[in-house]
């Protein structure tokens, strides 16, 4: 059976990037390598309970542009209002402007973004 083991998306300031995520969501590094054999830093960063990891990888000669609406990651929270609240306390913007009167009664969702201009979908599930 195949597994899924993580993803691999490139970052602007890989430490920027670790602060973000593990402040705001929650991950952890699970490993940091500053020079992968192709000569990258990377770091793996995992949220607690999941075994599918992300990959960030940051190098000196690869400038970084990410088009918007590229790709997003979708992370599910036990209650969407909390989460956002939380994470508007600290700062970042909920999107779309309106979440809260949009949002359907079957599914609850809403978006950030992160400093690399990556989508985070925030999804309720309890």
């Amino acid at each position: 059976m195949y597994k899924l083991l993580h993803t691999r998306v490139r970052v602007s300031d890989l430490d920027k990037s670790i602060a973000w995520y593990s402040d705001n969501l929650g991950f952890r590094v699970k490993s940091r390598s500053d020079k992968s054999p192709a000569g990258n830093q990377i770091c793996h960063l995992e949220l607690p309970g999941n075994e599918h990891t992300i990959e960030f990888t940051w190098s000196a000669n690869y400038e970084l542009s990410v088009q918007e609406d590229l790709l997003h990651f979708a992370i599910s929270v036990p209650d969407l209002f909390a989460c956002c609240d939380e994470l508007e306390k600290k700062g970042l913007d909920i999107w779309p402007e309106n979440w809260r009167e949009v949002i359907s009664a079957g599914k609850k969702m809403a978006f950030i973004t992160d400093p690399d201009n990556y989508e985070i979908e925030l999804l309720e599930y309890k």
